[in-house]
């Protein structure tokens, strides 16, 4: 699992498969999940990532809470 964010549109993003996605489905509270045509996830977005505390930019490691 690979995980990004893309700052100037602050979208954290967990990609669990190097696939292109053919279909997302957008859920409740800013999170978009990205589908393979086996209706598998490759994808979860969440938007609004550093204003939602979902973790601090400014640090360099990432911590995932659970």
């Amino acid at each position: 699992m690979n995980v990004k964010y893309d700052a100037e549109a602050d979208v954290l993003i967990f990609i669990m498969k190097d696939v292109p996605p053919c279909d997302a489905i957008s859920e409740p509270g800013g999170v978009i999940v990205s589908y393979d045509e086996n209706a598998e996830p490759v994808s979860i977005e969440f938007l609004n990532a550093s204003k939602r505390k979902l973790f601090n930019p400014s640090e360099t490691v990432l911590q995932v809470l659970s």
